[in-house]
């Protein structure tokens, strides 16, 4: 390149910088949005399908736990679905600021490339002569002197044309990043109508919170009566877990002649690793759902003073849901709970274990070899209440025993279950 064709370049080097700034951010604020857009409509998916489990919930004239939980889950959903919104409108309010500073710079530059280009013009018509330019290479003092001026004069020649068509693009440019702007002032009032909307919406929401919560303390004997009657189901339950994974310890010292410890097969060592490699990416024990029980301790929703503790989580479905397996496994046991005409069944992945607890039927059978989101069975639903829960618990072995694992930080986050 000629020492002319760098000057220019350098002279008009901010002008090139601001093209391409025009193009970058363009393509960078697209994909943002596109992630935010993607965010949106799976938490307006979301709540949707909470909308219907509250429906269902609804069918039942009293107010219930389950419906105050549902609830709650569906105002957390509106509240990140109006931060969405709200980041959206940050993203377009800063592409718009952008999108105004660089009109102002390429109209500046533009500026001086036009008047560079009417100096350059007025400069060629006085020197419009073909005889001109002969004298001026001829009347160099060497060959390489006349090289270089003929060389200039291909280059200046060149530079005009450049500078025009730069003048095109650069009007171009101002008039797309005009329409740009427009269009995303537009997006941003569209957006704060909708964000209006949604607040009116979590307003209504919270409203029907309080209310059903200060029905449900209307009824504290019938809450207290319930929470005993699902404490003594968890009590078998957890019983019977407890027996099942004894008795696959016992068997496997058995198998490997040993006293104590527990001892895994090649394969069973496989399949536990491979599980434990999944933790946060297993698939939901249910198709669609939402949690409304979490693992631990917790204050009771209505009752003061009480805690309640969950040995996993429970999910409530849609009536008819059916539960599958979160992982490869070897089905170690069917429980079968008493008076409840509930079933559990217990999947075993190396030495971590699987439960899933309120069946109402059951597909498998001890011994079976299960594959990921394999049917397992039918999720029970009350009939009194209309609520449907599937209850999922992950259960590990170790030196001192077993340990129970939260769930929630297995499975994966909401709309990667499917």
């Amino acid at each position: 390149m000629s020492n002319f064709g760098r000057k220019i370049i350098h002279k008009f080097l901010p002008l090139f910088l601001l093209i391409g700034l025009f193009l970058n951010s363009s393509v960078s604020f697209g994909q943002s949005k596109d992630d935010l857009q993607k965010k949106k409509k799976e938490l307006e998916k979301n709540i949707n399908y909470t909308n219907s489990l509250l429906t269902e919930t609804k069918r039942n004239k009293d107010a219930s736990i389950n419906q105050l939980a549902t609830l709650k889950n569906k105002i957390v959903l509106r509240q990140r679905l109006i931060r969405t919104i709200n980041k959206e409108i940050r993203l377009i309010d800063n592409s718009i600021d952008e999108n105004d500073d660089i009109i102002r710079a390429l109209e500046d530059d533009l500026d001086d490339v036009k008047r560079e280009y009417a100096r350059m013009i007025y400069y060629g018509f006085k020197n419009r002569s073909s005889y001109d330019k002969i004298v001026f290479v001829f009347s160099s003092k060497d060959f390489n002197q006349a090289q270089k001026r003929l060389k200039y004069i291909q280059d200046y020649g060149d530079y005009r044309k450049k500078q025009a068509a730069l003048i095109l693009q650069t009007k171009e440019l101002i008039n797309d990043k005009i329409e740009s702007l427009q269009t995303r002032r537009k997006q941003k009032k569209k957006l704060l109508t909708s964000k209006e909307e949604e607040r009116g919406r979590l307003a209504a929401e919270r409203l029907e919170k309080n209310t059903i919560y200060e029905r449900l303390k209307t009824k504290e004997s019938i809450l207290k009566s319930d929470l005993k009657q699902q404490e003594k189901e968890a009590i078998k339950l957890q019983k019977a877990i407890a027996d099942i994974i004894a008795e696959e310890i016992r068997r496997a010292r058995e198998a490997a002649k040993k006293t104590s410890g527990f001892t895994l097969t090649p394969e069973e060592a496989k399949l536990s690793a491979s599980f434990k490699s999944n933790r946060g990416k297993l698939p939901w024990p249910v198709k669609r759902g939402i949690i409304t029980g979490h693992f631990g301790e917790h204050d009771h929703a209505v009752l003061e003073g009480i805690k309640i503790y969950n040995n996993g989580i429970d999910v409530s479905t849609n009536q008819g849901a059916v539960a599958r397996a979160v992982f490869d496994g070897v089905v170690t046991g069917v429980i079968i709970l008493p008076g409840a005409n509930k079933k559990a069944v217990i999947l075993r992945h190396g030495e971590y274990f699987s439960v899933y607890g309120n069946l109402r039927e059951t597909y498998v059978k001890k011994g079976d070899h299960l594959i990921t989101k394999q049917e397992i069975g039918i999720v029970f639903t009350d009939s009194k209440k209309f609520k449907t829960e599937a209850h999922l618990e992950i259960w590990k072995i170790s030196k001192n025993g077993t340990i129970k694992l939260d769930p929630e930080i297995w499975i994966a986050k909401r709309g990667k279950s499917q």
